[in-house]
């Protein structure tokens, strides 16, 4: 399964995974349809499935759009988003499996951002091989996403679930947003040398205009302060010693930067 990452709107991301052996593919997160079109095309693949983390517009707004392509495309979601997804098919729970070309995903339910909000995990195939997690607006590389329908309780379990997940996980989130979370968390966290280091390596990269996604969940849990947040350092910044008014602190201090 390859994942491929395509730009859309000002700093979204879609990804694509195709399976060249079957020659089909699978989109997530389909902010807008020209850019899905161009690479079926490309790769003369037929889609076969949407998968959606969550209802925001710049997540399913071409949903409908490409079901035309292929009226009985699967269009995948959270059983609570029921309504709010266009096109919804599959009605989704927590610890629920989902297939692709032979490679099997766990639904991981991480309300926060939204109170419907999943996320996609597969496993690596092999010793060597990576974990893909497709995890929307909930974990941001340096960051996490604004709390919108649920609380810090709910987010701090989200994210905790997330951060179980094995090092060798690449982390496909939604938004480009890399750089400005680093230039936050070091005023957070600014003795952290992992967090120092990443921020150069992060510069540089845009300023060659790359992308820094996916990143690997193994950096997030050095780099992250909304993975960090029960650290001294992170406590002394918020003047807190309770863990969730912790993130919740640093969440405000973020939505304010």
């Amino acid at each position: 399964m390859k994942v491929i990452r395509l730009s859309a709107l000002s700093d979204n991301y879609i990804f694509l995974l195709y399976a060249r052996e079957q020659n089909i593919a699978a989109v997530i997160d389909p902010a807008q349809a020209e850019p899905v079109l161009k690479q079926l095309d490309c790769l003369s693949a037929e889609l076969v499935a949407i998968f959606n983390t969550h209802h925001h517009y710049d997540h399913v707004g071409a949903n409908l759009n490409l079901m035309q392509r292929n009226p009985e495309v699967k269009v995948y979601g959270c059983a609570e988003d029921r309504g709010r997804i266009p096109g919804q098919n599959v009605f989704l729970q927590s610890d629920d499996y989902i297939d692709f070309a032979g490679r099997t995903g766990k639904v991981i339910f991480v309300p926060g951002h939204t109170h419907a909000h999943i996320a996609y995990y597969f496993p690596p195939e092999g010793l060597e091989g990576t974990g893909e997690l497709f995890c929307g607006d909930t974990l941001f590389a340096g960051g996490c996403g604004r709390i919108f329908e649920g609380t810090p309780r709910q987010m701090v379990d989200s994210l905790n679930k997330l951060a179980a997940l094995p090092d060798n996980t690449r982390v496909w989130c939604a938004h480009e947003y890399t750089l400005k979370n680093l230039q936050f968390a070091l005023t957070v966290d600014r003795d952290n040398s992992e967090l120092q280091k990443r921020y150069i390596q992060v510069q540089n990269a845009c300023k060659q205009g790359k992308g820094t996604i996916p990143s690997m969940l193994g950096v997030e849990k050095l780099t992250n302060p909304f993975l960090r947040y029960s650290q001294p350092a992170l406590q002394l910044a918020t003047k807190s010693q309770d863990a969730v008014q912790t993130f919740a602190c640093l969440r405000r201090m973020r939505d304010q930067f």
